[in-house]
């Protein structure tokens, strides 16, 4: 639930809709940015249409056709949005808002009116283009264009002509760019009571008029829940979806951004939506030929995914899964993005899990954990880790290598990283019973790939009571020292990582410990005694003449070499002095001491010498002090040195401990001479070492 929690407040944000309002006028004038001489020559041009705009309100033909080509500078001059200040500057606005109406009429005066909607056209249309810059969009309020645009809706009433219908959306179009990311005005528009003739609108004749209406209610939506409701209240809702059935991509594309803005974070209205029946038309629009239309509908599928269960199940048996998953692979980031965060939703349930991975939705999902894309890569990663929390899926996420691109993958963000973790952890749960049949099946008769990415899971994934089944009984260990083996090093590194993964789940593989106990009870006389004529049998001559006292009692118990010197026919047997001819002083002493109190601190300095008499001397004991203590001094630099040192005295735990670190350190390793003849020398260790282990670790599960 924590992870639904955290993608839901990373949910896309749906932007307020702002039109281009550029269609209309046939020549286009670039001017660029005004300065000095320029600027002025262009407020000199504004004071003169702002002029002729303030003298020519009235319905001479003259004055129409004058203030007609006013609007027309003006609009014009505001396509370019450097402009757009100094229009401002020049007292434009007043004079542009005033003429969104018509003139007055004398009374009994019924002569044809020149120009009608057409001047209103232009002054709607030249507000609209400076209301694109922000701070202006107040002024132009203030100064009461709203009531006036408001009016403009409402002209569908006296007909249907093209200069209606041009004023009229026109009109909705500045309304869109007044509205767009301001709350405020957004609410002024629902008090001058623009939403009931927009609604009204979108079931006009006129299919440009029908898409301004429903952009202008789309920015209308956006974040504004009272406009929302009243958008609903006047029965958009049935005429909405009839357009998302428009065979028209620039009509359904509008359409589904209204009702995209509707629905989010406004339960109540999702639910109205759905039972008017939008599911299915929107379900449609992810295969439109608008990828704009495609991406919205993906959102709003998500969306409706949410949080009921029932409706999870509807999309997914409406056909959604194979366009959601085509979608995926589109060039479009943002299809891509919107349609794994479909998906990702609709993989809460159990059986849409197992049908998005039948249906394919596995390699597409994964590779998008390549992006580079932080919002794309963690829906993704969300939609993967719905699809692992269904057995059926499981075999395939391992055959595909699913786990390798999860471990192996780069994730921006910190939610995407605990996500696969989360998904990680997921499939280790799940490996066990049929499933854990299926991967060992796979491993015996799969192609040879694919037995590899299987052993390379398992040995990150399994639990070590199902270590000696996977890799000793079902041939998973030499597949993995086959990779080891291999000419290519991430290969080699895939190999090194599971097998060292592999020895820290086996809890008896750990570095090199501590001697342990004896097996067999020793007697220890004590440190009192430590080259200590008193009672002493027999000497030690160290270094040719340094005598060295010692008891046969004591050296009898302690080692199978001391026994066979005193028991054997050995010409020590009955000497009183005994020559040690390749043993310094410092370490026999150590040795002695060792044989007399059963411990003994190890020096790095002496620890080599040491290990070599202990195992001169057959004393296991202090071999394996003798070998930590060297072990901790294991580096890049001198792991080959030390593995040929723990051949050359049977140094088990040493040679083990040098197998962990190559393994661990393998990366490291993999660039510096020698590593592969020194691999290839190993190969056989590893192979006896996992093998002995991994049949140990068992025994002692099932003993257990």
């Amino acid at each position: 639930m924590e992870l639904q929690k955290r993608l839901d407040q990373n949910l896309p944000e749906r932007k307020g809709h702002k039109r281009k309002l550029e269609e209309e006028f046939e020549e286009e004038r670039e001017i660029s940015v005004p300065t000095g001489d320029a600027k002025q020559a262009i407020l000199t041009e504004v004071s003169d249409q702002v002029e002729i705009l303030n003298s020519t309100f009235s319905w001479k033909e003259a004055d129409r056709a004058a203030a007609k080509r006013a609007t027309h500078v003006l609009a014009e001059l505001a396509k370019n949005e450097e402009v757009v200040n100094v229009i401002v500057e020049g007292g434009a606005v007043p004079a542009l808002v005033k003429h969104l109406q018509a003139p007055p009429t004398i009374e009994g005066d019924r002569s044809l009116k020149p120009f009608e909607h057409e001047v209103e056209k232009g002054s709607a249309f030249a507000l609209g283009l400076l209301a694109v810059k922000p701070e202006h969009q107040q002024l132009i309020v203030d100064i009461g264009a709203l009531s006036h645009l408001v009016e403009l809706l409402k002209r569908h009433k006296d007909g249907s002509s093209r200069a209606v219908n041009s004023v009229i959306r026109r009109a909705a179009d500045a309304i869109t760019n007044l509205a767009h990311e301001n709350s405020f005005i957004k609410t002024r528009v629902r008090m001058e009571g623009g939403i009931p003739p927009l609604v009204e609108l979108l079931e006009f004749t006129d299919t440009k008029v029908q898409r301004a209406a429903a952009g202008a209610l789309r920015t209308l939506a956006f974040k504004n829940d009272e406009n929302k409701n009243q958008i609903v209240e006047c029965n958009a809702l049935p005429t909405l979806i009839l357009m998302l059935r428009s065979e028209d991509a620039a009509i359904h594309y509008e359409a589904v951004g209204v009702i995209g803005n509707l629905v989010h974070s406004s339960p109540n209205i999702k639910r109205e939506v759905l039972l008017a029946g939008a599911l299915q038309p929107v379900i449609g629009l992810l295969s439109s030929c608008c990828s704009e239309s495609q991406r919205e509908a993906a959102l709003l599928l998500g969306q409706f995914a949410a949080t009921d269960s029932d409706c999870k199940i509807h999309i997914v048996q409406r056909g959604a899964v194979r366009p959601l998953i085509e979608m995926l692979q589109s060039p479009d980031v943002q299809l891509r993005e919107m349609s794994a965060f479909a998906l990702g939703r609709l993989a809460q349930e159990t059986h849409n899990q197992a049908g998005i991975a039948h249906n394919g939705g596995l390699m597409p999902l994964l590779k998008l954990l390549d992006s580079k894309n932080g919002s794309l890569q963690h829906n993704a990663a969300f939609a993967l880790y719905g699809l692992a929390d269904n057995e059926d899926n499981v075999s395939d996420f391992i055959r595909v290598g699913g786990v390798q691109k999860l471990q192996d993958g780069e994730f921006i963000v910190q939610a995407t990283k605990d996500c696969v973790a989360k998904t990680l952890k997921r499939l280790e749960e799940k490996i066990h019973g049929r499933v854990l049949n299926h991967l060992l099946h796979l491993m015996r008769v799969a192609e040879k790939a694919v037995q590899r990415r299987v052993s390379l899971a398992l040995a990150h994934l399994c639990s070590p009571d199902d270590q000696r089944t996977i890799f000793i009984d079902n041939n998973g260990l030499e597949l993995l020292l086959g990779l080891l083996g291999s000419s290519s090093l991430k290969q080699q590194l895939d190999g090194a990582v599971a097998l060292y993964k592999l020895a820290n789940k086996a809890t008896t593989l750990s570095s090199v410990d501590a001697a342990p106990p004896s097996p067999t009870p020793q007697v220890y006389l004590g440190e009192q005694y430590v080259n200590n004529p008193t009672l002493s049998d027999v000497t030690f001559l160290v270094e040719g003449r340094r005598r060295f006292h010692a008891h046969r009692i004591c050296l009898l118990a302690s080692s199978d070499a001391f026994r066979a010197m005193f028991d054997g026919g050995y010409r020590e047997k009955d000497a009183k002095d005994i020559e040690i001819p390749n043993i310094r002083w410092e370490v026999f002493e150590l040795m002695m001491r060792f044989v007399y109190t059963g411990s003994v601190d190890v020096s790095l300095d002496i620890a080599q010498d040491l290990l070599r008499a202990a195992d001169q001397y057959l004393l296991e004991g202090l071999k394996r002090l003798c070998e930590y203590t060297i072990a901790q001094d294991i580096s890049l630099e001198n792991v080959s040195s030390m593995y040929e040192l723990s051949e050359a005295f049977n140094a088990i735990s040493l040679r083990h401990t040098c197998i962990l670190f190559i393994l661990e350190q393998f990366e490291k390793l993999s660039v510096m001479p020698g590593h592969s003849l020194l691999i290839q020398r190993i190969l056989p260790e590893i192979r006896n070492y996992f093998a002995k282990a991994l049949t140990k670790v068992n025994l002692q599960s099932s003993r257990l």
